[in-house]
């Protein structure tokens, strides 16, 4: 297990501001997990009382809407945080986490960091900055899904990939979702999302191969509307 002050990992996120005395606590007390590909890390309702550190891996964050559909919020990567809103207050979780792909984190207890948070000004400040991106985040969600066609955000989903996912040794976006997760991660049928992507190969924007998709024209997928 890895010590925490000297894991790159942290640099990433908010634990970069605690000293090295605290990282040194924070790491005789966190957990690392492996979790499998389609695992879940914690479920919608549960009670976290702490914070994950991705190490390695992606995950989703998704909420069951009303109608039974699982709603993608957000991908997690490495080097983010789970769980932070756990530290402020003592709410459940308001969404899932399923692991993507084989994931490494690192669990560490509520009560380990809740204090650093009134002891070390620099990490409140960083955790509470996250915490502010993740609602510009969540802002930008809501307006794209009122202004945008759902081929724009289909697009930029593909473009967004391959831009921080890369591509694996065939050519082929390295994270593949089915195409009920593409429909969840833009908020419409997987009937549109099929559609949609067999026409964006139609018309020569990307190529296929079971669940896998290869960007072919990356101008055109950008021109999208």
């Amino acid at each position: 297990m890895s010590s925490c002050d000297q894991c790159i990992v942290r640099q990433f996120n908010a634990l970069k501001s605690l000293s090295k005395e605290e990282l040194v606590r924070v790491s005789n007390c966190k957990t690392s997990k492996t979790i499998k590909k389609g695992e879940t890390i914690f479920e919608e309702g549960e009670m976290i009382n702490g914070i994950y550190c991705i190490k390695e891996g992606i995950c989703k964050l998704s909420k069951l809407s009303p109608n039974g559909r699982d709603q993608i919020v957000k991908l997690v990567v490495k080097g983010d945080l789970l769980g932070q809103r756990s530290l402020i207050g003592n709410e459940s979780a308001n969404l899932s986490a399923v692991a993507l792909n084989d994931m490494e984190v690192c669990f560490i207890p509520k009560r380990e960091v809740v204090d650093d948070l009134s002891k070390n000004p620099d990490f409140c400040h960083s955790m509470l900055e996250q915490m502010a991106n993740d609602l510009r985040d969540s802002d930008n969600i809501i307006v794209n899904m009122a202004q945008k066609s759902v081929k724009n955000r289909i697009a930029e989903i593909l473009i967004y990939m391959f831009e921080n996912f890369g591509e694996n040794e065939k050519g082929f976006l390295s994270i593949h979702f089915s195409r009920d997760d593409y429909a969840n991660l833009v908020g419409t049928a997987t009937e549109s999302a099929i559609r949609i992507l067999s026409q964006f190969k139609k018309d020569g924007l990307i190529a296929t191969e079971g669940k896998h998709i290869k960007i072919v024209d990356m101008e055109a997928l950008k021109k999208v509307e």
